[in-house]
């Protein structure tokens, strides 16, 4: 999806929830968007877009928002630093997450749950069925470090 209609869906999606449209919540939807990886708060905060807007406070809160409207998810082993990515209806992305390092990486592959995730749908007549998919392991950096 191009990134001004994207944006501007996000936007709709926060003002439909009572959230305000700020420069500060602009610019960290601008900020996700744009990423080619899910971001950590102090990320997010020292980013060019934000740096100048507001303060790693206000960035946090925003995350806190975003998150609990499923704007965003928030991903990452809880003793270490949460990754922030967009939840984008229609896109669907599952992660590698290492327990050692804390890195997170998107899978490669094709999801194996979609069709569980339609099997249920059918049989329980939820709507907007969605699930979220994190495998936890060492990365291949932390498997030599610790061998």
């Amino acid at each position: 999806m191009p990134t001004r209609p994207l944006i501007k869906d996000l936007i709709d999606r926060c003002r439909a929830t009572g959230l305000r449209r700020t420069k500060a919540l602009e610019q960290l939807l601008v900020t996700l968007v744009e990423a080619d990886r899910p971001m950590t708060l102090s990320e997010l905060s020292h980013s060019e877009r934000l740096n100048d807007q507001c303060d790693k406070a206000t960035v946090f809160r925003l995350l806190q928002r975003l998150t609990a409207i499923g704007i965003i998810r928030r991903l990452g082993l809880h003793e270490r630093a949460a990754y922030f990515t967009l939840l984008i209806p229609g896109l669907h992305q599952d992660y590698l997450i290492c327990t050692e390092c804390g890195s997170i990486e998107p899978i490669q592959a094709p999801c194996p749950v979609h069709q569980l995730e339609r099997e249920i749908t059918e049989k329980t007549g939820y709507k907007n069925l969605y699930h979220e998919l994190e495998f936890f392991g060492v990365c291949p950096l932390c498997a030599n470090r610790l061998a």
